[in-house]
């Protein structure tokens, strides 16, 4: 069977032009397959071109599902709550429920109950963050600024109770909200003190 050969792709998504090149076929003929596994719930189609083996999927890693994020939307990285919990500077746990900040479209996407969700922002509060295991993620205290960001556009609701604000860098907030509008800053000044 073709599929125990798609097996071998050693990645952790792929596109069909792998399955060509790992069934010795047309780009064409890999398309189709995969077309058809999709349908036979052997693999599962996270976007465009872009596929996981279903069996991989049922036991993929947390951190693997955060570099998953990263690569349903181009470009974004992992921040808001999730973030924070990844640092442990929350309470709230979310394995299925995964939050990015992305440049260009707000959006959600379900991929077999796991929710990945993409809240945009502006070009110029577009930083902050930095590669880590594969996983493009906000530093803590960006993470937290965009949580409070997006709430004081009314975009976002953040549980201030499950925060521990004792963790968070003062100094770096400042450094990160030097780019962000005075009225901004302000209303950080209420939750930090």
């Amino acid at each position: 069977m073709k599929y125990n050969d798609i097996k071998k792709i050693n990645k952790l998504y792929f596109t069909y032009q792998d399955v060509a090149k790992i069934l010795s076929i047309s780009a064409d003929s890999a398309r189709v397959s995969c077309t058809r596994y999709v349908k036979q719930k052997y693999l599962i189609r996270l976007k465009n071109n872009f596929y996981i083996l279903k069996e991989r999927w049922d036991n993929i890693a947390p951190n693997q599902r955060l570099e998953l994020a990263n690569v349903l939307q181009v470009p974004s990285y992992i921040s808001l709550m999730t973030a924070l919990s990844f640092y442990e500077y929350t309470t709230q746990v979310q394995q299925k429920f995964i939050e990015s900040i992305s440049l260009y479209r707000t959006f959600t996407k379900d991929i077999e109950g796991v929710v990945f969700n993409y809240s945009r922002i502006k070009r110029d509060y577009y930083f902050g963050f930095s590669k880590k295991n594969n996983i493009f993620i906000a530093s803590p205290e960006k993470a937290f600024i965009d949580s409070l960001y997006l709430s004081y556009l009314g975009k976002y609701n953040l549980d201030f109770s499950s925060l521990n604000l004792e963790k968070i860098d003062r100094k770096s907030c400042e450094n990160i909200l030097k780019t962000y509008p005075s009225k901004f800053k302000t209303y950080y000044q209420r939750y930090i003190k």
